[in-house]
Protein backbone atom coordinates (compact mmCIF):
# COMPACT_ATOMS: atom_id res chain seq x y z
CA UNK A 1 0.00 0.00 0.00
CA UNK A 2 1.31 3.42 -0.84
CA UNK A 3 1.35 6.51 1.42
CA UNK A 4 -1.01 8.12 -0.88
CA UNK A 5 -3.30 5.14 -0.27
CA UNK A 6 -3.25 5.37 2.70
CA UNK A 7 -4.09 8.97 3.20
CA UNK A 8 -7.01 8.42 1.58
CA UNK A 9 -8.69 5.18 3.18
CA UNK A 10 -7.41 6.39 6.94
CA UNK A 11 -9.82 8.66 6.82
CA UNK A 12 -12.37 7.28 5.15
CA UNK A 13 -12.20 4.57 8.12
CA UNK A 14 -12.01 7.53 10.77
CA UNK A 15 -15.43 8.63 9.31
CA UNK A 16 -16.88 5.68 9.62
CA UNK A 17 -15.99 5.27 13.32
CA UNK A 18 -16.92 8.75 14.13
CA UNK A 19 -20.21 8.48 12.58
CA UNK A 20 -20.98 5.74 15.25
CA UNK A 21 -20.59 8.26 18.30
CA UNK A 22 -23.47 10.19 17.79
CA UNK A 23 -24.16 10.33 22.12
CA UNK A 24 -20.19 11.77 22.55
CA UNK A 25 -19.40 14.57 21.04
CA UNK A 26 -16.24 15.29 22.75
CA UNK A 27 -14.87 11.40 22.35
CA UNK A 28 -16.47 12.31 18.31
CA UNK A 29 -13.84 14.98 18.52
CA UNK A 30 -11.04 13.19 19.89
CA UNK A 31 -11.32 10.69 17.20
CA UNK A 32 -11.52 12.58 14.50
CA UNK A 33 -8.57 15.12 15.53
CA UNK A 34 -6.40 11.88 15.97
CA UNK A 35 -7.64 10.53 12.78
CA UNK A 36 -6.61 13.98 10.75
CA UNK A 37 -3.36 13.99 12.56
CA UNK A 38 -2.74 10.34 12.16
CA UNK A 39 -3.46 11.37 8.36
CA UNK A 40 -1.14 14.86 7.95
CA UNK A 41 1.57 12.65 9.32
CA UNK A 42 1.35 10.46 6.43
CA UNK A 43 2.43 13.27 4.34
CA UNK A 44 6.30 13.32 5.93
CA UNK A 45 6.74 10.08 4.24
CA UNK A 46 4.99 10.84 1.57
CA UNK A 47 7.00 14.16 1.04
CA UNK A 48 10.04 12.39 1.44
CA UNK A 49 9.84 9.27 -1.15
CA UNK A 50 9.24 12.16 -3.49
CA UNK A 51 11.73 12.35 -6.27
CA UNK A 52 11.58 15.76 -7.80
CA UNK A 53 13.47 14.25 -10.60
CA UNK A 54 11.51 11.47 -10.86
CA UNK A 55 9.37 10.36 -12.83
CA UNK A 56 5.83 12.44 -13.35
CA UNK A 57 3.82 10.24 -11.63
CA UNK A 58 5.47 8.48 -8.36
CA UNK A 59 3.40 6.40 -5.59
CA UNK A 60 1.42 4.65 -7.89
CA UNK A 61 -1.39 2.11 -7.15
CA UNK A 62 -3.88 0.77 -9.70
CA UNK A 63 -6.44 -2.12 -9.82
CA UNK A 64 -9.02 -2.97 -12.25
CA UNK A 65 -12.43 -0.86 -12.20
CA UNK A 66 -14.35 -1.41 -15.32
CA UNK A 67 -12.05 -3.75 -17.14
CA UNK A 68 -13.89 -4.08 -20.76
CA UNK A 69 -14.20 -0.05 -20.60
CA UNK A 70 -10.26 0.25 -19.94
CA UNK A 71 -11.34 1.90 -16.30
CA UNK A 72 -9.23 1.57 -13.37
CA UNK A 73 -9.36 2.83 -10.09
CA UNK A 74 -5.41 4.37 -10.37
CA UNK A 75 -3.45 7.23 -7.89
CA UNK A 76 -0.36 8.61 -8.35
CA UNK A 77 1.13 11.97 -7.44
CA UNK A 78 3.23 14.57 -9.05
CA UNK A 79 4.77 17.67 -7.45
CA UNK A 80 1.56 19.76 -7.23
CA UNK A 81 -0.42 16.91 -6.01
CA UNK A 82 1.62 16.43 -3.09
CA UNK A 83 1.59 19.92 -2.04
CA UNK A 84 -2.24 20.62 -2.15
CA UNK A 85 -3.05 16.65 0.02
CA UNK A 86 -0.31 18.62 1.98
CA UNK A 87 -1.76 20.91 2.62
CA UNK A 88 -5.36 19.40 3.06
CA UNK A 89 -3.74 17.50 5.69
CA UNK A 90 -2.90 20.72 7.82
CA UNK A 91 -6.49 22.12 7.32
CA UNK A 92 -8.33 19.49 8.68
CA UNK A 93 -6.83 18.70 12.02
CA UNK A 94 -7.08 22.53 12.28
CA UNK A 95 -10.94 22.26 11.76
CA UNK A 96 -11.57 19.79 13.64
CA UNK A 97 -9.94 21.45 16.21
CA UNK A 98 -11.13 24.61 15.85
CA UNK A 99 -14.42 23.03 16.02
CA UNK A 100 -16.40 24.69 19.46
CA UNK A 101 -14.60 27.55 19.30
CA UNK A 102 -15.37 28.93 15.99
CA UNK A 103 -18.52 27.20 15.07
CA UNK A 104 -21.47 26.39 17.51
CA UNK A 105 -24.17 23.05 16.03
CA UNK A 106 -27.09 23.58 15.73
CA UNK A 107 -29.46 22.31 17.94
CA UNK A 108 -29.87 18.68 17.72
CA UNK A 109 -27.00 17.93 15.61
CA UNK A 110 -24.22 15.47 16.71
CA UNK A 111 -20.85 16.26 16.32
CA UNK A 112 -19.96 12.98 14.91
CA UNK A 113 -22.34 13.56 11.83
CA UNK A 114 -20.76 16.79 11.47
CA UNK A 115 -16.86 15.66 12.05
CA UNK A 116 -17.63 12.23 9.98
CA UNK A 117 -18.70 14.52 7.15
CA UNK A 118 -15.37 16.38 7.24
CA UNK A 119 -13.56 13.12 7.21
CA UNK A 120 -15.05 12.01 4.02
CA UNK A 121 -14.41 15.19 2.70
CA UNK A 122 -11.06 15.51 3.06
CA UNK A 123 -10.47 11.81 1.75
CA UNK A 124 -12.46 12.13 -1.29
CA UNK A 125 -10.62 15.60 -1.91
CA UNK A 126 -6.93 13.84 -1.67
CA UNK A 127 -8.60 11.39 -4.00
CA UNK A 128 -9.26 13.59 -6.63
CA UNK A 129 -6.09 15.10 -6.27
CA UNK A 130 -4.32 11.86 -6.72
CA UNK A 131 -6.68 10.04 -9.26
CA UNK A 132 -4.54 9.42 -12.29
CA UNK A 133 -7.61 7.52 -14.47
CA UNK A 134 -10.03 10.17 -16.37
CA UNK A 135 -12.77 8.38 -15.57
CA UNK A 136 -11.97 8.10 -11.83
CA UNK A 137 -11.33 11.56 -11.59
CA UNK A 138 -14.85 12.32 -13.08
CA UNK A 139 -16.39 10.49 -10.73
CA UNK A 140 -14.49 11.75 -7.57
CA UNK A 141 -14.91 15.26 -8.40
CA UNK A 142 -18.73 14.52 -8.66
CA UNK A 143 -18.91 12.46 -5.55
CA UNK A 144 -17.26 14.71 -3.34
CA UNK A 145 -20.01 17.41 -3.65
CA UNK A 146 -22.12 14.90 -1.22
CA UNK A 147 -20.73 15.97 1.74
CA UNK A 148 -20.21 19.42 0.96
CA UNK A 149 -23.64 19.45 0.13
CA UNK A 150 -24.58 18.43 3.27
CA UNK A 151 -21.74 20.31 5.56
CA UNK A 152 -23.25 23.59 4.20
CA UNK A 153 -27.17 22.77 4.00
CA UNK A 154 -27.05 21.03 7.18
CA UNK A 155 -25.19 23.17 9.35
CA UNK A 156 -24.85 26.09 7.79
CA UNK A 157 -26.70 29.96 8.35
CA UNK A 158 -30.29 30.84 7.19
CA UNK A 159 -29.83 30.94 4.09
CA UNK A 160 -27.62 27.40 3.96
CA UNK A 161 -30.08 25.38 1.44
CA UNK A 162 -30.05 27.86 -1.19
CA UNK A 163 -26.38 27.98 -0.82
CA UNK A 164 -25.59 24.32 -0.67
CA UNK A 165 -28.33 23.65 -3.57
CA UNK A 166 -26.40 26.16 -5.83
CA UNK A 167 -23.24 25.07 -5.10
CA UNK A 168 -24.52 21.31 -5.98
CA UNK A 169 -25.75 22.73 -9.21
CA UNK A 170 -23.31 24.48 -10.56
CA UNK A 171 -20.51 22.01 -9.75
CA UNK A 172 -22.41 18.99 -11.09
CA UNK A 173 -23.40 20.66 -13.94
CA UNK A 174 -19.68 21.31 -14.63
CA UNK A 175 -18.96 17.72 -14.01
CA UNK A 176 -21.48 16.55 -16.60
CA UNK A 177 -19.91 18.73 -19.37
CA UNK A 178 -16.60 17.30 -18.58
CA UNK A 179 -17.78 13.65 -18.88
CA UNK A 180 -18.71 14.41 -22.31
CA UNK A 181 -15.29 15.36 -23.26
CA UNK A 182 -13.85 12.42 -21.08
CA UNK A 183 -15.94 10.58 -23.70
CA UNK A 184 -14.52 12.12 -26.42
CA UNK A 185 -10.91 11.95 -25.26
CA UNK A 186 -11.65 8.35 -24.39
CA UNK A 187 -13.02 7.30 -28.37
CA UNK A 188 -10.06 9.12 -30.26
CA UNK A 189 -7.91 6.88 -28.09
CA UNK A 190 -10.22 3.60 -29.15
CA UNK A 191 -9.87 4.92 -32.80
CA UNK A 192 -5.74 5.33 -32.02
CA UNK A 193 -4.98 2.41 -30.17
CA UNK A 194 -7.61 -0.09 -31.12
CA UNK A 195 -8.80 0.13 -27.67
CA UNK A 196 -10.43 2.75 -25.38
CA UNK A 197 -8.86 3.93 -22.34
CA UNK A 198 -9.08 6.52 -19.52
CA UNK A 199 -5.17 6.49 -18.28
CA UNK A 200 -4.58 9.96 -17.85
CA UNK A 201 -0.71 9.13 -19.17
CA UNK A 202 -2.18 7.34 -22.16
CA UNK A 203 -4.60 9.69 -22.89
CA UNK A 204 -2.16 12.98 -22.93
CA UNK A 205 -0.14 11.12 -25.79
CA UNK A 206 -3.50 10.23 -27.62
CA UNK A 207 -5.11 13.40 -27.67
CA UNK A 208 -2.31 15.81 -27.81
CA UNK A 209 -1.75 15.08 -31.51
CA UNK A 210 -6.00 15.43 -32.28
CA UNK A 211 -6.80 17.93 -34.85
CA UNK A 212 -7.15 21.64 -33.53
CA UNK A 213 -10.86 21.94 -33.63
CA UNK A 214 -11.25 18.67 -31.87
CA UNK A 215 -8.99 19.55 -28.99
CA UNK A 216 -10.74 23.17 -28.96
CA UNK A 217 -14.12 21.02 -28.26
CA UNK A 218 -12.77 18.72 -25.54
CA UNK A 219 -10.81 21.59 -23.87
CA UNK A 220 -13.96 23.51 -23.56
CA UNK A 221 -15.76 20.97 -21.88
CA UNK A 222 -13.24 20.00 -19.28
CA UNK A 223 -12.46 24.04 -18.72
CA UNK A 224 -15.58 24.69 -18.13
CA UNK A 225 -16.02 22.10 -14.99
CA UNK A 226 -12.75 23.82 -13.72
CA UNK A 227 -13.51 27.35 -14.13
CA UNK A 228 -16.96 26.60 -11.95
CA UNK A 229 -14.85 24.54 -9.53
CA UNK A 230 -11.93 27.63 -9.43
CA UNK A 231 -14.09 29.95 -9.66
CA UNK A 232 -13.56 31.92 -12.97
CA UNK A 233 -15.63 34.95 -13.32
CA UNK A 234 -18.03 34.77 -14.80
CA UNK A 235 -19.02 31.33 -13.26
CA UNK A 236 -18.02 32.17 -9.75
CA UNK A 237 -21.72 33.33 -8.24
CA UNK A 238 -22.15 30.23 -5.98
CA UNK A 239 -18.79 30.76 -4.30
CA UNK A 240 -19.97 34.15 -2.00
CA UNK A 241 -23.23 32.07 -0.91
CA UNK A 242 -21.96 28.86 -0.34
CA UNK A 243 -18.88 30.70 1.86
CA UNK A 244 -20.83 32.93 3.44
CA UNK A 245 -23.77 30.38 4.64
CA UNK A 246 -21.02 27.68 5.46
CA UNK A 247 -20.08 26.88 8.67
CA UNK A 248 -16.07 28.78 9.97
CA UNK A 249 -14.81 25.40 9.49
CA UNK A 250 -16.59 24.20 5.84
CA UNK A 251 -15.46 27.54 4.77
CA UNK A 252 -11.85 26.77 5.39
CA UNK A 253 -11.96 23.28 3.00
CA UNK A 254 -14.33 24.54 0.43
CA UNK A 255 -12.54 28.27 -0.25
CA UNK A 256 -8.83 27.28 1.14
CA UNK A 257 -8.71 23.27 -0.54
CA UNK A 258 -11.88 22.60 -2.89
CA UNK A 259 -11.78 24.99 -5.30
CA UNK A 260 -8.20 24.76 -6.28
CA UNK A 261 -9.25 21.23 -7.32
CA UNK A 262 -10.11 23.60 -10.29
CA UNK A 263 -6.89 25.39 -11.36
CA UNK A 264 -5.54 21.83 -10.83
CA UNK A 265 -7.34 20.91 -13.23
CA UNK A 266 -6.03 23.50 -15.67
CA UNK A 267 -2.95 22.11 -14.81
CA UNK A 268 -3.18 18.68 -15.11
CA UNK A 269 -6.03 18.00 -17.58
CA UNK A 270 -6.19 21.47 -19.95
CA UNK A 271 -2.70 22.08 -20.45
CA UNK A 272 -1.16 18.24 -20.85
CA UNK A 273 -4.63 17.13 -23.38
CA UNK A 274 -5.05 19.58 -25.28
CA UNK A 275 -2.05 21.62 -25.41
CA UNK A 276 -2.68 23.17 -29.39
CA UNK A 277 -6.27 23.89 -27.78
CA UNK A 278 -4.74 25.70 -24.60
CA UNK A 279 -2.61 27.81 -26.64
CA UNK A 280 -5.15 28.97 -28.78
CA UNK A 281 -8.03 29.98 -26.25
CA UNK A 282 -5.48 31.29 -23.89
CA UNK A 283 -6.05 34.91 -24.32
CA UNK A 284 -9.91 34.49 -23.68
CA UNK A 285 -8.99 33.10 -20.07
CA UNK A 286 -6.02 35.65 -19.71
CA UNK A 287 -9.07 38.15 -20.30
CA UNK A 288 -11.75 36.15 -17.77
CA UNK A 289 -7.87 36.01 -15.31
CA UNK A 290 -8.02 39.84 -15.33
CA UNK A 291 -11.62 40.70 -14.92
CA UNK A 292 -11.76 38.49 -11.82
CA UNK A 293 -8.69 40.56 -10.37
CA UNK A 294 -10.55 43.38 -10.57
CA UNK A 295 -13.93 42.51 -9.97
CA UNK A 296 -12.97 40.26 -6.90
CA UNK A 297 -11.32 42.96 -5.42
CA UNK A 298 -14.01 45.73 -5.98
CA UNK A 299 -16.47 43.41 -4.92
CA UNK A 300 -14.40 42.82 -2.07
CA UNK A 301 -14.08 46.23 -0.84
CA UNK A 302 -17.42 46.95 -0.84
CA UNK A 303 -18.68 43.81 1.31
CA UNK A 304 -20.41 44.22 4.57
CA UNK A 305 -20.41 40.70 5.57
CA UNK A 306 -17.25 39.94 6.53
CA UNK A 307 -17.28 36.04 5.06
CA UNK A 308 -18.84 37.43 1.72
CA UNK A 309 -15.53 39.72 1.56
CA UNK A 310 -13.21 36.42 2.14
CA UNK A 311 -15.28 34.90 -0.56
CA UNK A 312 -14.49 38.23 -3.09
CA UNK A 313 -11.08 38.30 -2.05
CA UNK A 314 -10.68 34.86 -3.06
CA UNK A 315 -11.94 34.93 -6.92
CA UNK A 316 -9.67 37.80 -6.73
CA UNK A 317 -6.91 35.32 -6.06
CA UNK A 318 -7.57 33.06 -8.43
CA UNK A 319 -7.48 35.01 -11.22
CA UNK A 320 -3.86 35.42 -10.17
CA UNK A 321 -3.64 32.14 -10.54
CA UNK A 322 -5.16 31.73 -13.40
CA UNK A 323 -3.06 34.04 -15.18
CA UNK A 324 0.21 32.80 -14.38
CA UNK A 325 -1.61 29.27 -15.97
CA UNK A 326 -2.06 30.34 -18.96
CA UNK A 327 0.95 32.67 -20.08
CA UNK A 328 2.58 29.57 -20.31
CA UNK A 329 5.50 31.03 -18.70
CA UNK A 330 7.51 28.39 -16.51
CA UNK A 331 8.22 31.36 -13.66
CA UNK A 332 4.44 32.35 -14.08
CA UNK A 333 3.03 29.30 -13.28
CA UNK A 334 5.29 28.07 -10.82
CA UNK A 335 3.68 30.83 -9.59
CA UNK A 336 0.58 29.66 -9.70
CA UNK A 337 0.94 26.61 -8.14
CA UNK A 338 2.91 28.10 -4.97
CA UNK A 339 0.16 30.63 -5.14
CA UNK A 340 -2.88 27.35 -4.56
CA UNK A 341 -0.88 26.77 -1.39
CA UNK A 342 -0.09 30.33 0.01
CA UNK A 343 -3.61 31.16 -0.45
CA UNK A 344 -4.60 28.03 1.31
CA UNK A 345 -2.16 28.82 4.15
CA UNK A 346 -3.81 32.85 4.25
CA UNK A 347 -6.80 32.54 3.53
CA UNK A 348 -7.44 29.18 5.68
CA UNK A 349 -6.01 31.67 8.72
CA UNK A 350 -8.55 34.88 7.47
CA UNK A 351 -11.97 32.32 7.88
CA UNK A 352 -10.73 31.27 11.09
CA UNK A 353 -9.84 34.21 12.54
CA UNK A 354 -13.19 35.75 11.37
CA UNK A 355 -14.84 32.88 13.41
CA UNK A 356 -12.80 33.77 16.54
CA UNK A 357 -14.20 36.96 16.03
CA UNK A 358 -18.03 36.27 14.82
CA UNK A 359 -17.68 33.61 17.99
CA UNK A 360 -17.08 36.80 20.57
CA UNK A 361 -19.59 39.18 19.01
CA UNK A 362 -22.54 36.99 17.20
CA UNK A 363 -22.64 38.35 13.90
CA UNK A 364 -20.22 38.61 10.74
CA UNK A 365 -21.27 42.05 9.73
CA UNK A 366 -18.41 44.01 9.84
CA UNK A 367 -19.89 47.24 11.01
CA UNK A 368 -20.74 45.37 14.00
CA UNK A 369 -17.40 45.71 15.18
CA UNK A 370 -14.66 48.12 16.03
CA UNK A 371 -11.61 48.60 18.21
CA UNK A 372 -11.23 44.63 19.10
CA UNK A 373 -7.93 44.77 19.25
CA UNK A 374 -8.07 47.04 22.97
CA UNK A 375 -9.78 44.18 24.02
CA UNK A 376 -8.73 41.47 22.32
CA UNK A 377 -4.80 42.09 21.00
CA UNK A 378 -3.47 38.99 20.28
CA UNK A 379 -6.85 38.25 18.12
CA UNK A 380 -5.55 41.53 16.65
CA UNK A 381 -2.76 40.34 15.91
CA UNK A 382 -3.96 37.35 14.22
CA UNK A 383 -6.01 39.03 11.69
CA UNK A 384 -3.23 41.55 10.82
CA UNK A 385 -1.26 38.24 10.08
CA UNK A 386 -3.68 36.73 8.39
CA UNK A 387 -4.48 40.47 6.33
CA UNK A 388 -0.73 40.42 5.22
CA UNK A 389 -0.42 37.51 4.18
CA UNK A 390 -4.00 38.09 2.13
CA UNK A 391 -2.34 41.23 0.41
CA UNK A 392 1.02 39.83 -0.06
CA UNK A 393 3.38 41.92 2.02
CA UNK A 394 6.70 40.78 1.21
CA UNK A 395 8.11 38.96 4.19
CA UNK A 396 4.73 36.59 3.77
CA UNK A 397 4.21 33.57 2.27
CA UNK A 398 2.00 34.74 -0.70
CA UNK A 399 4.76 37.38 -1.98
CA UNK A 400 6.70 35.21 -3.95
CA UNK A 401 4.17 33.75 -5.42
CA UNK A 402 2.46 36.57 -6.85
CA UNK A 403 5.74 38.20 -7.75
CA UNK A 404 6.44 34.67 -10.00
CA UNK A 405 3.14 35.09 -11.24
CA UNK A 406 3.13 38.85 -12.26
CA UNK A 407 6.74 38.63 -13.26
CA UNK A 408 6.34 35.91 -15.25
CA UNK A 409 3.29 37.04 -17.11
CA UNK A 410 5.07 40.72 -17.91
CA UNK A 411 7.31 38.91 -20.49
CA UNK A 412 4.56 37.81 -23.07
CA UNK A 413 1.27 39.51 -21.34
CA UNK A 414 2.33 43.10 -20.07
CA UNK A 415 -1.05 44.43 -20.47
CA UNK A 416 -2.71 42.05 -18.89
CA UNK A 417 0.04 41.79 -16.09
CA UNK A 418 -0.33 45.62 -15.09
CA UNK A 419 -3.99 45.32 -15.51
CA UNK A 420 -3.68 42.92 -12.95
CA UNK A 421 -1.14 44.95 -10.79
CA UNK A 422 -4.07 46.88 -10.07
CA UNK A 423 -5.78 44.75 -7.95
CA UNK A 424 -2.38 44.23 -5.53
CA UNK A 425 -3.43 48.20 -4.75
CA UNK A 426 -6.82 47.19 -4.29
CA UNK A 427 -5.60 44.42 -1.97
CA UNK A 428 -3.97 46.41 0.25
CA UNK A 429 -7.03 48.71 0.07
CA UNK A 430 -9.75 46.32 0.92
CA UNK A 431 -7.47 44.18 3.42
CA UNK A 432 -6.18 47.43 5.78
CA UNK A 433 -9.90 49.02 5.82
CA UNK A 434 -11.21 45.08 6.91
CA UNK A 435 -8.64 44.97 10.10
CA UNK A 436 -9.22 49.39 10.62
CA UNK A 437 -12.86 48.77 10.74
CA UNK A 438 -12.95 45.47 13.15
CA UNK A 439 -9.84 45.85 15.19
CA UNK A 440 -9.25 49.79 15.30
CA UNK A 441 -11.13 53.09 16.39
CA UNK A 442 -13.49 53.30 19.17
CA UNK A 443 -14.74 50.45 20.74
CA UNK A 444 -18.55 49.90 19.17
CA UNK A 445 -21.21 48.29 20.78
CA UNK A 446 -21.70 49.90 23.68
CA UNK A 447 -18.27 48.06 24.95
CA UNK A 448 -17.34 49.95 28.43
CA UNK A 449 -14.33 49.97 29.99
CA UNK A 450 -15.53 48.63 33.43
CA UNK A 451 -18.99 48.34 32.95
CA UNK A 452 -20.93 44.74 32.77
CA UNK A 453 -18.04 42.55 34.25
CA UNK A 454 -15.26 45.07 34.88
CA UNK A 455 -12.06 45.65 32.38
CA UNK A 456 -12.42 43.72 28.58
CA UNK A 457 -15.80 43.45 28.68
CA UNK A 458 -17.88 44.67 25.42
CA UNK A 459 -21.25 44.00 23.97
CA UNK A 460 -22.58 41.54 21.26
CA UNK A 461 -24.09 44.73 19.08
CA UNK A 462 -27.00 42.72 17.55
CA UNK A 463 -27.76 41.07 21.13
CA UNK A 464 -28.25 44.09 22.97
CA UNK A 465 -26.31 42.75 25.73
CA UNK A 466 -23.32 43.18 27.56
CA UNK A 467 -21.25 40.29 27.00
CA UNK A 468 -17.29 39.66 28.16
CA UNK A 469 -14.98 39.77 25.44
CA UNK A 470 -11.55 37.41 25.86
CA UNK A 471 -8.68 37.26 24.11
CA UNK A 472 -7.41 34.09 22.75
CA UNK A 473 -6.36 31.68 25.04
CA UNK A 474 -3.70 28.58 24.96
CA UNK A 475 -6.59 26.09 22.29
CA UNK A 476 -7.27 28.52 19.98
CA UNK A 477 -2.95 29.52 20.10
CA UNK A 478 -1.97 26.76 18.98
CA UNK A 479 -4.99 25.89 16.55
CA UNK A 480 -3.56 29.67 14.80
CA UNK A 481 0.21 28.75 15.66
CA UNK A 482 1.03 26.38 12.32
CA UNK A 483 0.01 28.71 10.09
CA UNK A 484 1.36 31.39 11.33
CA UNK A 485 4.63 29.85 11.44
CA UNK A 486 4.21 28.87 7.82
CA UNK A 487 3.41 31.87 6.84
CA UNK A 488 6.07 33.21 8.01
CA UNK A 489 8.69 30.42 7.40
CA UNK A 490 7.53 30.25 3.22
CA UNK A 491 7.57 34.02 3.41
CA UNK A 492 11.29 33.68 4.34
CA UNK A 493 12.65 30.42 2.64
CA UNK A 494 9.96 29.41 -0.18
CA UNK A 495 12.96 26.67 -1.68
CA UNK A 496 11.38 23.09 -0.45
CA UNK A 497 8.15 24.20 -2.02
CA UNK A 498 9.57 25.53 -5.22
CA UNK A 499 12.20 22.71 -5.99
CA UNK A 500 9.29 20.10 -5.10
CA UNK A 501 6.67 21.91 -7.83
CA UNK A 502 9.31 23.01 -10.35
CA UNK A 503 9.77 19.90 -11.76
CA UNK A 504 6.15 18.82 -12.19
CA UNK A 505 5.62 22.68 -13.87
CA UNK A 506 8.47 22.17 -16.29
CA UNK A 507 6.80 18.98 -17.70
CA UNK A 508 3.72 20.67 -18.19
CA UNK A 509 5.04 23.27 -20.44
CA UNK A 510 7.13 20.63 -21.88
CA UNK A 511 3.44 18.82 -22.86
CA UNK A 512 2.22 22.61 -23.66
CA UNK A 513 5.55 23.21 -26.15
CA UNK A 514 5.19 19.73 -27.67
CA UNK A 515 2.12 20.39 -29.21
CA UNK A 516 1.77 20.97 -33.05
Amino acid sequence: MTWVLASILLPLLGAAVVAGMKKNDRLATITALVVSLLTFLLVIPMWASYSPAGDRIQQKSSMDWIPNFGIHISFGIDGIALVMIAVIGLLVPIVVGALGLTDKLPAGRSAGGFLSLILVQEALTIAVFAATDVFLFYVLFEIMLIPMYFLIGGYGGANRQYAAVKFFLYSFLGGLIMLASAIGAYSLASDELGKGTFDWETLVTVVRDAPLGTQIWLFIGFFLAFAIKAPLVPFHTWLPDAAGQAPIGVAVLLVGVLDKVGTFGFLRYCLPMFPDASKELAPWVLVLAVAGVLYGSILAAGQRDMKRFIAYVSIAHFGFIALGIFTFNEQAMVGSVSYMLNHSLATGMLIVVVGLIVMRGGSTRISDYGGMAKVTPLLGGMLLIAGLSTLSLPGTNSFISEFLVLLGSFVDYPVYTIIATVGMVLAAAYVLWLYQRVMQGPVRGDALIGAGGGPGTAMAPELGATKAIKDLGGKEIAILAPMVVLIIALGFYPKPVLDTITPSVQQTMSAVQGGK
